[in-house]
């Protein structure tokens, strides 16, 4: 597999870059990418600094990286462009058809999407996630009246990291309810979540890949044992199916994905 060296530049966290960058390289799965991150580059001397480690690298491999960037400012973007010919402005190749479009000029600010530019956003994100944090692994079931989404299923399905996803990518309060023993003898929607039925989204997955899973865990005793995920994995989905829950199998889907996926089948904003 061939191997290249990318960077990603930001005079912010880098988080867009990232993003973006990272979704384009997808599309080129027969590379194998290293990446680099270099955030917070805000003025010459950090710019003329990022240049350096990225001439070091390319005389290491022989070989121009690839260079992303979301810098907005052109003094600084110009220094970057000097590291490689393959530097990829990721806002410049749409800020300017863009306020064509809008008949208007844009602010060149750095770090907008991910500053505290709004302030009730920002407090309703912490608040979500706080929420979601203390509302983990069945935790004060009585206050499930106030999620948003509740995620119910087999212990180690993916629950946790879909609502903290949800939580800090959404705002939204992801409370979440591992089904046990107890449930599975009943085999019929606990009685804690009843009254909160219209807010229950179940996760599923194949009893394979979550005995890999709690071997990583749990090697020993029946926790992990194939034939006892086979068993929790069958009830779950019957009682999901018995509820008329809509429920997804997460064995070969992101978190992101699950948690879009999620936000569309139940109407969340």
């Amino acid at each position: 597999m061939t191997k290249r060296k990318v960077f990603f530049i930001s005079d912010r966290t880098g988080i867009t870059a990232e993003t973006l960058g990272g979704s384009l390289l997808t599309q080129f799965p027969k590379i194998q990418f290293t990446k680099t991150f270099i955030p917070f580059v805000t003025d010459v001397t950090s710019a003329k600094n990022a240049v350096s480690t990225i001439i070091e690298q390319t005389k290491v491999d022989g070989e121009d990286p690839i260079v992303f960037s979301t810098l907005t400012d052109p003094e600084i973007l110009s220094i970057i462009a000097t590291s490689s010919p393959n530097v990829f402005d990721l806002f410049g190749t749409f800020v300017g058809p863009l306020e064509k479009a809008l008949e208007s000029n844009s602010s060149r600010s750095a770090g907008k999407m991910h500053g505290i530019s709004d302030t009730t956003a920002y407090e309703t994100r912490l608040s979500a996630l706080n929420f979601t944090l203390n509302h983990d692994d069945g935790l004060s079931p009585s206050d499930f009246h106030e999620a948003d989404i509740v995620l119910m299923g087999v212990s180690r399905c993916g629950k946790t990291p879909t609502c903290l996803y949800l939580s800090m990518h959404y705002s939204l309060k992801a409370a979440n309810y591992p089904l046990t023993s107890d449930d599975f003898n009943k085999l019929k929607m606990p009685e804690v979540l009843r009254s909160v039925k219209n807010k229950v989204y179940g996760l599923t997955i194949r009893p394979e890949q979550l005995s890999r899973i709690r071997r990583e865990r749990r090697p020993e005793g029946e926790y992990s044992k194939l034939s006892n995920c086979r068993k929790e994995v069958s009830i779950a989905e019957t009682l999901f199916k018995a509820e008329n829950l809509p429920f997804l199998d997460t064995s070969t889907v992101s978190i992101e994905e699950i948690a879009a996926t999620i936000v569309q089948a139940m109407g969340l904003h």
